[in-house]
């Protein structure tokens, strides 16, 4: 019997994949792609996205060491995000998924299409 090679506990590819598969996460990590902007900026950037969301976001990947946050003390307090070396080491395999999304996801939602037209579903969301 084959012993299995995947932990959701000690596998380190799981725990990347808890911190990159969020959608707000993802975008957060592509609008500070080119340098470091202000979170009015990165709201801005990301459509559809609440200041709640944005905040959590933000300190999550503070937390992970992929974010940096500079705060300038002046009225009103200039916040300032930045992708840390870590963050930016990130980049390349995220552009290698976006391209993967870009050449292939019409494919996906045509096979979407054809597995519920099959079974006369409601598409699942």
């Amino acid at each position: 019997m084959k012993t299995a090679d995947i932990s959701l506990t000690i596998c380190s590819y799981t725990h990347v994949l808890e911190i990159i598969s969020n959608k707000w996460t993802a975008l957060v990590i592509y609008a500070l792609e080119d340098g470091t902007i202000r979170y009015g900026e990165i709201k801005n950037r990301i459509e559809g996205i609440s200041q709640k969301m944005l905040t959590q976001t933000l300190k999550q990947l503070e937390r992970d060491g992929l974010v940096s946050r500079k705060v300038t003390p002046k009225v009103p307090p200039i916040v300032e995000y930045t992708l840390t070396s870590l963050g930016e080491s990130l980049i390349p395999h995220m552009r290698m998924l976006k391209e993967w999304a870009a050449a292939h996801y019409a494919q996906v939602a045509l096979a979407r299409e054809e597995y519920d037209a099959s079974f006369n579903q409601t598409p699942i969301e």
